[in-house]
């Protein structure tokens, strides 16, 4: 039988009919993007859209708001501070949480990131509550801390080569799951007995068990003071009447929400640090300080912590110039009225809060590693973090990071334990990159010194 479309027929058949079908769903585009006034922006492929490469061409041709499709659907995208604060502010109202359904497979459709409403201002008030400044004074959380830090950087010895990455990321992961460490003390109040050593994923099957137990407890009609405080899982189970499956999911996203996230910031503050000297000076003396005038006493206080003015302007700085909460994923509620634009239903909204961190036009030498200038008056209230439109490392309004002091006091902690045990050299080149995630390629490399075996050495 012969074929009824010989030759490249076919070929070219398909290829015309799929550019009558894109010019058709890009004049849909252009008519809906005219109908509700989107800011300025180009349509680029109607089904991937810009989802790769898209900021710094369109931020540079169409202005600080601007449009273009992503995903597949119409999002806006904004390096505006004002505008970012404004999404913010109205979430839960205007704007609603949207992450790809990977991410929201990731945390859990039940965590406090990724619930919506009632239900999120309810989880989040909770951990809020827990992560408290005088609670986390309360739980020795300082001293926690400090004792997994002294653990983590004891193993080295001289000349050692070893990946800070690596360094930090265990650091971080040994605060969770250790029993001796700060978030045994948190796991105690979450799950309201005592921690044993399990591994992460047996958490999950640990939090079933305990929920089990206060089912039990309920139906006998004993209180769980025995067992070592109602804590905040007994709190879920017994007074929010909270589904078994959000339960683990909360406490799934307050144990390991912020462990990769400090990690990194710890890495790119000694990074930093290291590629410039003055402030690398000045953070030793003050850490080493506190050091001599502990009175003999090993681990930090409170009042040691506080002591600490210009370590926690390189911890400003560090977020600032590597942050790595980069940008927000929101979805329009209803028709949005800003300014001169409307934005519709469904819109996907992207608050881009690593750029303005970035901006030359926000910060003098804006990708330049520069901690001293949030010692000038004019930047103190920029350098607010809970309430500043131009610095959001932690994010903003309903959904602002419960864990901020504590993600701070691990950074503090880490610097003081790392800069005053060791001396390091680089190894190897390493390419920072800033967009679209601040990372360090090779991991930092380092060959490390005791200071103690440098000092005698020199004497």
């Amino acid at each position: 039988m012969r074929e009824i479309f010989p030759g490249p027929w076919p070929w070219m058949l398909a290829m015309l009919l799929f550019i009558v079908f894109l010019t058709k769903l890009s004049r849909n585009k252009k008519v809906e993007k005219r109908k509700y006034r989107l800011p300025p922006g180009r349509t680029g492929w109607p089904l991937v859209g810009d989802s790769f490469n898209w900021y710094d061409a369109d931020c540079c041709r169409f202005g600080k708001i601007f449009s273009c499709s992503l995903f597949g659907k119409w999002a806006v995208v904004s390096a505006d501070p004002s505008f970012n604060r404004f999404v913010m502010q109205n979430e839960g109202k205007l704007f609603q949480s949207s992450y790809p359904k990977s991410f929201r497979d990731l945390v859990g459709k039940n965590g406090v990131i990724t619930v919506q409403g009632d239900q999120q201002r309810k989880l989040h008030a909770i951990a809020s509550n827990m992560m408290r400044l005088d609670k986390l004074i309360k739980f020795h959380i300082l001293e926690d801390i400090q004792m997994v830090m002294l653990q983590t950087l004891a193993n080295f010895h001289n000349n050692q080569h070893i990946s800070l990455q690596d360094v930090c990321r265990k650091a971080s992961h040994q605060i969770i799951i250790k029993p001796q460490a700060a978030i045994n003390q948190m796991v105690n109040q979450l799950l309201g007995v005592t921690s044993d050593s399990e591994a992460r994923e047996k958490i999950i099957g640990k939090i079933n068990n305990i929920i089990e137990m206060h089912r039990q407890m309920q139906l006998q009609g004993t209180g769980a003071t025995q067992q070592g405080g109602i804590g905040v899982l007994g709190r879920l189970v017994e007074e929010e009447s909270l589904p078994d499956e959000a339960v683990a999911d909360f406490i799934i996203n307050l144990l390991f929400a912020g462990n990769e996230t400090t990690a990194k910031t710890m890495l790119f503050a000694v990074y930093f640090l290291t590629h410039c000297p003055k402030a690398m000076k000045q953070l030793m003396d003050e850490q080493d300080g506190l050091r001599r005038n502990s009175n003999g006493e090993e681990l930090l206080t409170w009042q040691d912590y506080k002591a600490m003015p210009f370590t926690q302007c390189v911890i400003d700085e560090t977020l600032r110039l590597g942050g790595i909460a980069i940008w927000l994923m929101r979805e329009a509620k209803e028709d949005v009225n800003y300014q001169d634009y409307i934005i519709p239903k469904g819109c996907f909204i992207v608050p881009f809060l690593s750029a303005v961190h970035l901006d030359e036009n926000v910060y003098e030498g804006a990708l330049t590693f520069n901690p001293w200038r949030w010692m000038d008056p004019q930047n103190e209230e920029k350098r607010n973090w809970r309430s500043s439109p131009f610095y959001a490392p932690f994010g903003g309004g309903a959904r602002f990071c419960p864990g901020a002091e504590l993600a701070r006091l691990q950074i503090a902690l880490f610097l003081h334990y790392f800069v005053t045990t060791y001396r390091w050299t680089q190894l190897k080149e390493d390419q920072l990159s800033f967009f679209p995630s601040a990372r360090l390629v090779n991991g930092f490399q380092i060959r490390l010194t005791k200071r103690h075996d440098e000092m005698q050495e020199l004497t």
